[in-house]
């Protein structure tokens, strides 16, 4: 879980707010006691754990919460909202030029992911209607013209190089130009990285910013890195000037100690963070939502989002109409566990849910190979086994179990895990009718 050494002590310590019925200035102080402890071993900046535990502590001490009928849920309330101040607030969008091409430029040291994070801010803009063209400015680190030329091939985004003998500045200057006269409206120009920051460096970066005038520049960090990846922002954005952040690798982060200091030092906004190995596994940042999955509180848009993206209206549609007529099959089932898979991994997806907790998560085996397994044994079943499941005997599940390498004992769970998936998304559609027969709003998916 993002951030679960963090969420799990916030959490611990709001609980006991949350069983009393009056506060007083002890709970508070003994609370926020624990909070400060706990962002402080998060390695999150001493500096900004000190403004934010004040500012948490004087709201506390007034009369919202104080005279409240439930000052442990105002407590949590002022937390949550000072979490979301501290990380920014509100989303922080991309500036595009009214002139294309948008020229965005990715600066940061070598390992924090900068080459992958091109392809990666190249694949989301694509989706959203742009026509990327990715610059290979990267000259310096070994392969990494190719890296970027892989990454390019596979989401389909034309890359322009030049090798490895002409400078970075005029590469720059090259690509943008290959940009104007082929159409491209996004230009993202990779750039060399240092084990650390050095004079050589700066100078290379500052010369690009003064050539090419980027409307964005976006420092790439890794946030496993902690306090080491802030120090890092602030010294780029002294020396160059950064428009925001990408933090990569956010998703094996448990401290988040990057996440809620480096907005607060450096007055840059978090925009993008990367949740994964794969391609898509870019997202925008919301300091809202973050700060609701460290209470554990849930992100039910985030997860919304991430249905609505992976999920087909007309094939919803029809899942429906197969459900009411009681004609949902095996077929049906292993579409809606692909469909499942596209929205990332489960635990992300759990943790997404309001009242869910890392603790809670740790109970719950979740197995991605167990997808495979369910996979390989509806796949070694005939068509009419499939369609109608109420004709597999016992030699027809022994038949099953070989042909997916699997036992009889799970191809009978199998079978049991459809029969009440099929009961459950009864029910839910029998709800959704009933829902829009009151006319209340509708559930998704069921009742449309």
């Amino acid at each position: 879980m993002v951030f679960e050494g963090l969420a799990d002590k916030l959490q611990s310590a709001l609980q006991k707010l949350k069983g009393k019925g009056k506060l007083n200035e002890k709970d508070i102080k003994d609370a926020m006691r624990e909070v400060k402890l706990a962002l402080l071993e998060a390695d999150v900046n001493f500096k900004v754990v000190k403004d934010f535990i004040d500012n948490v502590k004087g709201r506390s001490l007034g009369s919202e919460v104080m005279e409240s009928l439930t000052p442990g849920q105002q407590v949590v309330k002022i937390v949550n909202e000072e979490l979301t101040a501290v990380m920014g607030a509100t989303q922080s969008k991309l500036v595009f030029s009214s002139k294309p091409p948008t020229i965005i430029m990715l600066v940061g040291l070598q390992g924090a992911g900068k080459t992958t994070t091109v392809g990666k801010l190249g694949g989301y803009l694509k989706k959203t209607g742009k026509r990327p063209l990715l610059v290979a400015g990267d000259i310096y680190r070994p392969a990494a013209i190719k890296q970027l030329q892989v990454v390019g091939g596979q989401l389909g985004i034309p890359v322009f190089d030049m090798g490895d003998k002409i400078s970075p500045v005029d590469i720059a200057r090259a690509g943008i130009e290959h940009a104007n006269r082929h159409g491209n409206d996004l230009v993202i120009i990779d750039t060399a990285g240092r084990l650390h920051i050095d004079e050589a460096l700066m100078d290379e970066l500052e010369n690009i910013k003064k050539l090419v005038k980027p409307h964005e520049i976006l420092l790439v960090v890794d946030a496993m890195t902690g306090q080491d990846a802030v120090n890092v922002a602030e010294s780029f954005n002294d020396k160059l000037g950064i428009d925001g952040i990408i933090l990569t690798k956010l998703d094996g982060d448990t401290r988040g100690g990057a996440a809620l200091s480096v907005r607060a030092v450096t007055n840059k906004p978090i925009k993008f963070v990367g949740m994964g190995e794969k391609l898509d596994d870019l997202e925008p940042f919301y300091p809202d939502r973050m700060a609701s999955r460290i209470l554990g509180m849930g992100d039910v848009l985030s997860l919304i989002e991430k249905a609505q993206a992976s999920f087909d209206d007309k094939k919803a549609m029809e899942l429906e109409k197969k459900i009411r007529t009681q004609e949902f099959t095996f077929d049906d089932f292993l579409e809606q566990l692909q469909q499942m898979k596209k929205m990332g991994p489960l635990s992300q997806l759990l943790e997404m849910i309001p009242g869910g907790n890392s603790k809670q998560l740790k109970n719950l085996e979740i197995n991605e190979k167990e997808l495979v397994h369910v996979e390989a044994m509806i796949k070694s079943m005939t068509k009419e086994e499939r369609k109608n499941p109420g004709i597999i005997n016992g030699s027809r599940r022994k038949r099953i179990a070989l042909g997916s390498g699997m036992t009889v004992n799970k191809v009978n769970n199998l079978l049991k895990q459809f029969e009440q998936t099929k009961k459950m998304m009864k029910q839910f559609s029998d709800m959704g009718k009933t829902i829009k027969k009151s006319g209340k709003p509708k559930l998704p998916f069921f009742g449309r």
